[in-house]
């Protein structure tokens, strides 16, 4: 039987807490059903109070504190609500007991932003790890010796698990399930919660903001202009125009201050433009592409997919609101 231990903290997110509890507690049922053994011993544990109150209505009963773990073989790690700096403050403790338990080879798995525990207690450095998509730019920006993948919904390296944001989590328990106790009890159980475990990219996801956490204000204005003319057949030494900076030494302090390049923020912004209509019903592929900037189908359908991992088709499929059955 593998022997789990459930990372409980105050500002734990509870779904990500409840989530893992009811996965695995189900796997057990499940396999029972079969005639077989529980695979999973869970308990839930945490720094000093037995008694953890969440940041929502919800109180938890820990019967184990941290320095009480002495038999585990996989500990798992919730995300947290709030910014992240708030989040990592007053954690030394516990990210010590993550150290420890890494240094002696226990298997650790965080969950969405549980990803910043891990990372700041040095257990992914030199790792490949992911997280939820709005935290992709800070964790890699914070932990220059972790690559924070983008797309992925969970890695695995080394006895260490990371997986996408929020209910991706729920992707990395059936993972952890299909690694432990087969396929077979895997698709089982994905069937009960009604998960689709087809997915491989968390893309499809991500909201484009304009990545304006700096303080370059040419830049700014430049980001501002455009977010205001995506539409029109601009080119980056009109957007360069709007600095009075070379093109050079524009394109250098844009790519500096947002991460990307201004044509591939320019080709963010058309997609962001499209991805709304699709959501919207748009029923016209082709108008909604002129409407975003692009004349030419084929290339509009390769840049949505590169960004988004799907095709315009296949987007509005998955997110039009026409997929809402009304009785």
């Amino acid at each position: 039987m593998k022997r789990i231990s459930l990372l409980v903290y105050e500002d734990a997110v509870l779904s990500s807490v409840s989530g893992a509890i009811d996965l695995l507690l189900a796997t057990n049922g499940y396999l029972q059903q079969l005639g077989k053994s529980p695979a999973f011993s869970l308990e839930l544990v945490s720094e000093k109070s037995k008694h953890i109150q969440l940041n929502v209505p919800a109180q938890l009963i820990c019967y184990k504190t941290l320095d009480e773990v002495t038999d585990t073989d996989l500990i798992l790690v919730p995300a947290f609500y709030g910014s992240p700096d708030l989040a990592l403050a007053g954690k030394a403790g516990m990210l010590d007991w993550l150290r420890t338990k890494h240094a002696a080879g226990i298997e650790i798995a965080s969950l969405c932003l549980g990803s910043y525990l891990l990372a700041e207690a040095g257990i992914l450095s030199g790792k490949a790890c992911t997280s939820h998509w709005m935290a992709i730019d800070d964790m890699q920006r914070r932990y220059t010796d972790v690559q924070v993948l983008a797309d992925a919904v969970v890695t695995d390296r080394d006895g260490i698990y990371t997986s996408g944001g929020a209910l991706l989590s729920w992707n990395l328990i059936l993972y952890l399930i299909e690694k432990f106790c087969g396929h077979e009890v895997s698709i089982g159980v994905s069937r009960m919660f009604n998960i689709d475990l087809d997915r491989s990219s968390q893309a499809y996801f991500v909201v484009f903001q304009g990545q304006r956490q700096h303080e370059d204000e040419a830049i700014l204005k430049a980001q501002t202009f455009i977010e205001k003319n995506y539409h029109r057949p601009i080119s980056v030494d009109q957007i360069a125009e709007q600095t009075n900076m070379s093109k050079r030494n524009f394109i250098r302090r844009f790519k500096n201050a947002t991460q990307n390049t201004p044509l591939e923020y320019l080709q963010r912004v058309k997609i962001e433009s499209a991805k709304k209509a699709l959501e919207k019903n748009a029923d016209d592929v082709t108008s909604l592409m002129y409407n975003a900037g692009y004349n030419d189908v084929k290339t509009f359908r390769k840049v949505f997919k590169q960004i988004t991992g799907l095709t315009p088709l296949e987007y509005r499929k998955k997110y039009s609101r026409r997929n809402v059955a009304t009785v």
